[in-house]
């Protein structure tokens, strides 16, 4: 349950500009909680990394492999967010590295990721750890809202990822 409250209070601080209040009003951790896998060894299915420390939850990332068709054998990481009031403290860094590592270990070399439209703190964000928008942008309905979406790449470096696979997480 304590992730769920990280990813919807998330959603409600991050996308406030972005998407309706009253939608954003609405949503509750109690309809998320069942959506994370936490021990799945299967590669091919999502896995989430939590960000915690005495009992609390800073923050989690959702790895799997990409369900993109024309990103196929490529990862993904589908999911990264950090709970508001620990913003700007190395959390989502600290989880990006570790949700890189994760999908080094599962053999891919090069990952994507989904940003929605108008969220600059996340296109700042994903900038400084070398991500880049590939052009591709698509409309897709999340958590029963529709938004518009643009696609960042990386390539994983194998020798400075994995280093870091024991990050802060």
């Amino acid at each position: 349950m304590a992730v769920a409250r990280v990813h919807v209070r998330s959603w409600q601080v991050a996308y406030c500009t972005l998407l309706p209040s009253q939608y954003l009003d609405q949503l509750r951790p109690e309809e998320r909680a069942s959506k994370y896998d936490f021990a799945t060894p299967d590669p091919s299915k999502p896995q989430t990394i939590v960000a915690s420390d005495r009992g609390l939850v800073y923050g989690f990332a959702t790895t799997a492999p990409s369900q993109d068709a024309d990103m196929a054998g490529q990862g993904e990481l589908c999911a990264l967010y950090v709970d508001p009031e620990y913003w700007g403290r190395g959390i989502g860094t600290a989880l990006t590295t570790a949700a890189r590592a994760r999908l080094i270990e599962f053999g891919f070399r090069s990952a994507m990721l989904w940003v929605l439209m108008g969220n600059a703190r996340a296109e700042q964000f994903y900038a400084g750890d070398r991500w880049f928008p590939d052009g591709q942008r698509r409309t897709d309905i999340v958590w029963g809202v529709t938004v518009d979406e643009v696609r960042y790449v990386r390539t994983l470096e194998v020798s400075s990822d994995s280093e870091c696979r024991k990050a802060t997480c």
